[in-house]
This record gives C-alpha cells, sequence and structure tokens, in this order.
C-alpha cells in the first residue's frame, strides 16, 4: 500500500528549508538545487511541488506571514482583555521585531522578500494588501488627526527598527525605547 502523503506538509517542508537557506545565505543562494539539500529531499521533490522558483518564493512568503501573524495574536492574546490602543500597537509591533534569535532568522528572510517582491510585481501585490490591511488596523488606534499618516510613520518606524536590529546597530532595548518614545509622541507620555 502506497504511503500517503501531505502535499501541504511537503510544501512546508521545503518551504522551511528555503527559509533556513534564505536566513543564512540569503535570498540570492536559493535554487531548487541548494533548497532541496536542505530539507533532505530530491531537486526532482522540490519541482514536483514547485514549477518555479517564483513559486516557491511565493509560498516562502506566506509562511513567514503566517509565522509573524501567529506570534503577534500570541502576544495580544495576553494582554487580555479590551487592551489599550497603546498597549495593543505596541505589543504588535514589538512582536514583529527581529528581538530574537528565530524572529531574527524571520526577519532576515522578510527583508530578503521586500527587496525580491521589489522586481517582481505578483509578489508585490500580494504585500500591497497585507500592508494595506496593517495600515488600516493601525489607523484605527493611533489617536490623532491624520490617522493614516501616524499609521505610515508607525509602519516605517517598526520596519526601520528591524533593519537597525538585523544589522546589529540597535539593541533590543534601544528598538524597544525608541517604540515607546515615539508611541509617546502619539499617546501621551506613559510614564
Amino acid at each position: 500500500m502506497p504511503k500517503k502523503v501531505d502535499p501541504q506538509e511537503r510544501r512546508r517542508l521545503i518551504a522551511d528549508a528555503l527559509m533556513r537557506v534564505a536566513a543564512k545565505q540569503g535570498l540570492e543562494a536559493i535554487s531548487l538545487r541548494h533548497v532541496a539539500a536542505e530539507a533532505g529531499v530530491s531537486p526532482g521533490m522540490v519541482q514536483h511541488y514547485f514549477r518555479t522558483k517564483d513559486e516557491m518564493m511565493m509560498f516562502a512568503l506566506a509562511v513567514v506571514g503566517e509565522r509573524s501573524q501567529t506570534r503577534v495574536t500570541e502576544a495580544v492574546a495576553r494582554l487580555g482583555d479590551n487592551p489599550s490602543p497603546r498597549a495593543l500597537l505596541r505589543t504588535m509591533i514589538a512582536a514583529l521585531l527581529p528581538l530574537d534569535e528565530q524572529t531574527r532568522d524571520d526577519g532576515r528572510v522578510a527583508l530578503g522578500f521586500l527587496a525580491y517582491t521589489a522586481v517582481r510585481p505578483a509578489a508585490a501585490s500580494a504585500l500591497r494588501e497585507e500592508t494595506a490591511q496593517t495600515l488600516g488596523f493601525m489607523a484605527g488606534l493611533v489617536p490623532s488627526p491624520k490617522p493614516d499618516e501616524a499609521a505610515a510613520g508607525l509602519l516605517a518606524l517598526m520596519e526601520g527598527l528591524g533593519a537597525y536590529l538585523l544589522g546589529g546597530q540597535y539593541s533590543t532595548e534601544q528598538a524597544l525605547s525608541a517604540l515607546d518614545a515615539h508611541l509617546d509622541l502619539l499617546f501621551g507620555s506613559s510614564s
């Protein structure tokens, strides 16, 4: 009797291998052969589940998004019922920042994907939709006469802090302090 294979699980195994290669060596190192070797499968198996490198990259981008969403959901749940908008934003942004080894790996991959989408309209389209949803959510929480601009500033702050954390220019403490200072500007001092 042939062994039953879960195609989604196989795709995730391959995407995880892709992310490990990208985290260690950068997106430029991604190839069907490198990913197959990292996953411990044949290149033919990788091609069975992903016809092209772009298809494989888009799936891995979705996996990074799912991981980020899970981190945010779990962090927000720890706030309990009816958290303040400031606490909600801080928790959400902190959960998305690369503050530990796992989130740094995801952050390196996400940063690489951001550059990847700059030259791939199909990939950029999915990212634009996700960005618009994030901005809309943030805009609904900030007490500003121009909530859309305030939300854009928060998103830019988050992305900039993430890049500086990944590059080693900021420590975790510096990044969270900068986040708190910006939230103080929007919400008033928390102290």
